[in-house]
């Protein structure tokens, strides 16, 4: 009686890998852009309890707005990852692909609201950021799943 073994190297698929397994860095890189994202929240209430007053509160805006630009960068190399190495799981490509264009539409709000003073963006920026922080959520949730 003999038995089968496949030998493999770290991080390659073997025969007895499923197709659409979970990946490690896709989870880890969705989950930095979710700490990224659950981040600007709490930067967004500091500056925010200034009461509108811009000046008391640019600096942590410009630390609101440096933390968008890592979410960004992070679910940006996540979507490369997802499209070069993750092609099977569509789930994980498309959502990664929507969660980088949502985040660029909400830094484009948000330059709008500090830059040009168009306040009533907030009202769209807001909500926004809680969708983003769900799908944030969302995709390593989803990328651990076999």
């Amino acid at each position: 009686m003999s038995t089968r073994t496949t030998a493999s190297t770290v991080g390659a698929r073997t025969q007895t890998d499923p197709p659409g397994r979970g990946d490690a860095v896709f989870s880890a890189l969705t989950g930095l852009t979710a700490l990224a994202v659950l981040l600007q929240g709490l930067w967004a209430g500091i500056f925010l309890e200034h009461d509108g007053k811009r000046d008391d509160a640019s600096s942590w805006i410009d630390v609101h707005a440096r933390g968008g630009d890592i979410a960004i960068l992070l679910a940006a190399i996540a979507t490369v990852y997802a499209f070069t190495r993750l092609r099977q799981r569509r789930d994980l490509v498309i959502g990664a692909a929507v969660l980088t264009v949502l985040l660029l539409v909400e830094a484009w709000l948000g330059g709008q609201i500090r830059d040009a003073s168009k306040d009533t963006l907030t009202a769209v920026h807001v909500p926004l950021a809680m969708a983003l922080m769900g799908l944030s959520v969302w995709l390593p949730v989803r990328a651990a799943q076999r």
